[in-house]
């Protein structure tokens, strides 16, 4: 049984954050329904494109869900809407949550509805991962040590995040209803979500407290040691050595534990304090780097692989699809899925293991409109005939 198999959620969206966790319920087994304007929303037609102007973009992030089309300017359609919204008890959007898409709205029919909305700010103002982030402190530590050019990462970091804390407030808020009998109304803002991780990492207290300005470390690892180097084939690769285990594994790998202890001695500090280690970094990295820098990469993984180094390989993207084994179908994530009007591509179900196996089978994103009459008449009890009809005033529409 998938864990959320009696879970329905109507999801009106668009862009990441509210599809992402759409994505992440249904992937569990959640019976997610997507609603869209007749000819697609906003993030239809979003890059990644194929040669023929599909939305790769579009695909991955709504893996599972089923979808409906309507002319969400119309009266009725809105009525057929607030009546799936209330016949599922689950509502998640990024839409503005007001008029016809208000809580009060919505629960007048479903009491125990649960509702959640997410928003740019607090305030309801709209705001964007690209807009969050460059006002978060990232931007101003990220990228190379000779520059005060600030630098944007290229992860939308706070709209994945935000979408995986909406699909935990719906479970949390499905949980309280099915103990208390109750609905919730929710709202969840994108720049709420950043400044509680930023919190959380300590740089708003280290801030706050210290009052200093952490500063720009390339590719440092910051408060502890890591950085990256270049073997002799040209492959880069990042080393980490924050736990006791891991730094020793580095050093004996590199046969530089002597060396490193003339270093340590030398300093006068205690490189079991992984603070120490990072202030000591240069000197490390010129000690530990010879060995790295002189052998292929096969050979360092060899070592490093029986030894227990916590490293890595940077790799493209195109690398990674045909390189690693992690990002195949011999992995228990991916599987071989055919998506519509796209082709067969590696296609992940959800990273929660479930006695080891992952608990639904990755299956494809919908087309758009693909279930427009299987939801009216298996959801809402509409005859062919009623629904012949919506199609005629173009109310609603199937695929296109």
């Amino acid at each position: 049984m998938a864990p959320l198999e009696s879970l329905r959620v109507v999801e009106g969206s668009a862009f990441v954050a509210a599809p992402s966790g759409g994505m992440t319920l249904a992937q569990l087994g959640a019976d997610v329904i997507r609603f869209d304007q007749i000819g697609g929303g906003l993030d239809a037609h979003r890059w990644p494109l194929t040669a023929d102007g599909r939305s790769i973009y579009w695909a991955g992030l709504n893996k599972g869900k089923r979808s409906i089309v309507a002319d969400l300017t119309s009266p009725r359609a809105r009525e057929l809407l607030t009546e799936l919204i209330g016949g599922a008890g689950t509502f998640l959007t990024n839409f503005p949550a007001r008029g016809w898409l208000g809580y009060d709205s919505l629960s007048a029919s479903r009491p125990d509805l649960v509702m959640l909305a997410i928003t740019g700010n607090r305030d309801g103002s709209t705001a964007l991962d690209y807009t969050v982030n460059c006002a978060i402190g990232y931007p101003k530590v990220t990228g190379p040590v000779d520059t005060d050019d600030v630098v944007n990462h290229v992860l939308p970091a706070w709209d994945l995040i935000c979408g995986q804390t909406a699909a935990l407030g719906i479970v949390a808020a499905d949980r309280r209803r099915l103990i208390h009998g109750i609905g919730s109304s929710m709202t969840l803002a994108l720049s709420d979500v950043a400044l509680a991780a930023v919190s959380a990492l300590g740089h708003v207290a280290e801030a706050q407290i210290n009052g200093t300005e952490r500063p720009r470390l390339g590719n440092d690892l910051y408060g502890a040691y890591g950085t990256d180097f270049i073997t002799t084939d040209g492959v880069r690769i990042y080393v980490v050595g924050i736990s006791p285990r891991q730094w020793s594994s580095l050093l004996i790998s590199t046969e530089s534990a002597s060396v490193v202890a003339a270093i340590e001695r030398r300093l006068g500090l205690d490189f079991t304090d992984e603070g120490h280690r990072f202030e000591a970094r240069s000197e490390i990295s010129a000690a530990i780097g010879p060995w790295i820098e002189s052998r292929t990469v096969d050979q360092v993984a060899a070592v490093f692989d029986t030894n227990g180094v916590c490293w890595g390989r940077y790799q493209s993207f195109l690398e990674m699809v045909r390189h690693d084994d992690r990002c195949s179908t011999g992995s228990d994530l991916f599987r071989d899925v055919e998506q519509p009007g796209i082709g067969t591509y590696l296609t992940p179900g959800s990273p929660l293991a479930f006695g080891g196996s992952i608990p639904v089978e990755p299956r494809a994103a919908p087309l758009l409109g693909q279930h427009t009459d299987q939801i009216l008449a298996e959801e809402l009890g509409l005859s062919p005939t009623e629904i012949g009809r919506l199609h005629d005033d173009a109310v609603v529409a199937g695929v296109e």
